[in-house]
């Protein structure tokens, strides 16, 4: 058996070898988002700044969140300096297709659409959608069926995967799309809307933030949707530098270090405005 099990490790090991030869014969000398990176040592990363508890500012309008810290072990480990691009989500991948930014962190689902686009290295977190309303609400959507009626209506990221939710799952209901999520809980904190669907982590910050509202949630999630890093395309080698630092940075403990402090801890609520 040990014999057997070392020959396997020796064939794991020449398949890897092979594979990282492969991938550079097939780059050659072009990786010109990875030699940009080596060059200006700046690491360019989009992210809206308005996705608690992914990336949120902060009440001095510094950026905080799982996102920030994991662009900053990802930069350090990379040895240069992070520069995060604020913008839109919706803007956030055509960015990375112009060139604007290196890579997006920014709460962003790994989807077929957006993998026919551009590359993904992950997930490094796995959410998934869910429902948030005032209890009575919530209370009288008995079903799926019953829910997906003009009798409602839901609010949704513009450009989200939540989005792409609504308008497959519940045609029927009235959409309003907004451009960041904090339009879309004033819509509903204000009655102009009946529910949001969002990220789980997302309507949980929420109802934490706003503890008289009488706010709840779907105990059971609508879908399951891993949460990844968009690196731009063409770049077959700065794939493989993220994805290795990605894989340490697990194997070390600070990835679920950093889970804990911004999905289990809410001790940094008292940073927000």
């Amino acid at each position: 058996m040990k014999i057997r099990f070392r020959t396997m490790q020796v064939v794991a090991s020449l398949f890897t070898l092979l594979l990282a030869v492969t991938t550079v014969n097939a780059q050659g000398d072009s990786s010109p988002v990875l030699q940009r990176i080596a060059k200006t040592k700046i690491l360019r990363v989009g992210m809206t700044g308005e996705q608690p508890p992914f990336n949120v500012k902060n009440r001095d309008g510094k950026l905080i969140g799982m996102d920030v810290d994991l662009g900053q072990a990802l930069a350090r480990s990379m040895g240069v300096t992070l520069e995060i691009v604020e913008m839109p989500f919706a803007k956030l991948l055509p960015a990375l297709e112009d060139g604007k930014v290196d890579i997006v962190m920014s709460g962003m689902t790994i989807t077929l659409q957006r993998n026919v686009r551009v590359p993904f290295v992950g997930p490094y977190h796995v959410s998934g959608k869910t429902m948030l309303a005032k209890s009575d609400t919530l209370a009288a959507m008995q079903s799926a069926k019953e829910l997906n009626t003009d009798k409602w209506k839901i609010a949704a990221l513009r450009g989200s995967t939540s989005e792409e939710f609504v308008k497959s799952r519940l045609g029927k209901t009235k959409l309003t799309t907004t451009v960041n999520y904090d339009e879309a809980i004033d819509l509903l904190l204000e009655g102009k809307v009946d529910a949001v669907v969002a990220d789980a982590p997302m309507c949980a910050l929420t109802i934490m933030r706003y503890p008289d509202a009488g706010l709840v949630r779907l105990h059971k999630p609508l879908t399951i949707e891993p949460i990844g890093i968009a690196i731009a395309p063409g770049d077959a080698l700065l794939i493989n530098l993220v994805g290795n630092y990605l894989q340490a940075l697990r194997a070390s403990g600070v990835l679920e270090q950093v889970q804990k402090k911004w999905f289990e801890d809410g001790a940094w609520l008292v940073q927000l405005p």
